[in-house]
C-alpha cells in the first residue's frame, strides 16, 4: 500500500514539475521572439536616438494593449468557436459571437489609428509605413521558421 501511495506522488509531482517546466519555456519562447522582433524592428526603421525614445514606449503600450485585447476578448468567442458543441449554437447565440467578434475587431482597429496618430508627432510617415512592413516581414519569417521547423 505505501509504494502505491509512494509512486501516485512521484508521478504527481513529475507532472506538476513537467507542467511547470513547459509554463517557463513557453514564457522563454515569448520573450525571446520579442526581443527579436525589437531588433528587426529597430533595424528597419533606422531610428534616432531622439525616435527612438519616444517610439518605443508608445509601441510597447500599443503592443500590450493589443494583445490584451486579443487575449482576453477574442479568446472568449475562438473557445466557443472551438467546443465540441459549436454545431449545436443556436441563431441566437451565434449573432451574439459574431457581434463580440465584430466589437473586439473595431476596437483593436481604433487602438492602431491611435497608436498611428499618435506615432506622427513622434516619426515621418515613412517610417510608420516602414514599421508596418517591418511587422509584416518579421511575421512572415517567423511563421516560415516555424514551418520549416515543424516539417523537420
Amino acid at each position: 500500500m505505501k509504494i502505491k501511495s509512494l509512486i501516485i506522488i512521484i508521478i504527481t509531482l513529475t507532472c506538476t514539475f513537467s507542467f511547470a517546466q513547459n509554463g517557463r519555456l513557453m514564457k522563454q519562447k515569448k520573450e525571446q521572439v520579442k526581443s527579436l522582433k525589437v531588433a528587426f524592428i529597430t533595424s528597419e526603421l533606422d531610428l534616432t536616438a531622439d525616435e527612438s525614445a519616444k517610439f518605443w514606449p508608445l509601441y510597447n503600450a500599443f503592443d500590450e494593449k493589443q494583445s490584451e485585447i486579443r487575449r482576453t476578448k477574442m479568446k472568449s468567442y475562438l473557445d466557443r468557436m472551438d467546443s465540441e458543441n459549436f454545431d449545436t449554437v443556436s441563431e441566437k447565440e451565434a449573432a451574439t459571437l459574431l457581434s463580440q467578434m465584430e466589437s473586439s475587431e473595431e476596437e483593436l482597429h481604433q487602438l492602431r489609428k491611435k497608436f498611428i496618430s499618435n506615432l506622427k508627432s513622434v516619426i515621418p510617415a515613412v517610417k510608420i509605413l516602414k514599421l508596418k512592413k517591418a511587422e509584416e516581414d518579421f511575421n512572415r519569417k517567423l511563421l516560415q521558421q516555424y514551418r520549416n521547423k515543424r516539417n523537420r
